[in-house]
């Protein structure tokens, strides 16, 4: 991700100095600068799912099964 990130930002980039468009230049400037950081939109690990799943045991019954003929 942080070599797409960077590819596209210096393409971005390049393409803003040959077009003089300097919003995109600033497009460019904020991919090349996630990539160099290695940060994302999210931060550090911000799009992770918590472990925090607890498995409570005492609510569990014992299912009694009848044959049927």
């Amino acid at each position: 991700m942080r070599i797409l990130r960077l590819g596209m930002g210096l393409w971005v980039i390049y393409t803003a100095f040959t077009d003089h468009q300097p919003i995109f230049g600033l497009f460019g400037a904020f991919f090349v600068y996630q990539a160099v950081m290695n940060i994302g939109c999210c931060g550090s690990g911000g799009c992770t799912i918590p472990d925090n799943k607890k498995i409570d045991n005492s609510q569990t019954k014992d299912i009694d099964y009848e044959e049927v003929k």
